[in-house]
């Protein structure tokens, strides 16, 4: 029982570097910029939804997935 639960916890561990590798980097490449992401401004409000960007990443993981499934 505690040998799946360790190896649960280092899968969610490397789950969130992975996510803090793609926050850091992705800034740098310019997700969260694409064409197709909307920004909305108006006054001190700001509204934003990243289509485009939830696209790229949706196909990167499937495909990431689907090659760990084989």
């Amino acid at each position: 029982m505690f040998d799946s639960f360790g190896k649960m916890l280092i899968f969610i561990g490397a789950i969130l570097i992975l996510i803090g590798v793609l926050f850091s980097v992705g800034s740098k490449i310019g997700l969260g910029r694409l064409p197709g992401d909307i920004v909305y401004q108006k006054g001190n409000f700001t509204f934003y939804f990243p289509i485009m960007t939830s696209l790229l990443l949706s196909l990167v993981f499937t495909l990431i997935f689907w090659l760990f499934r084989r």
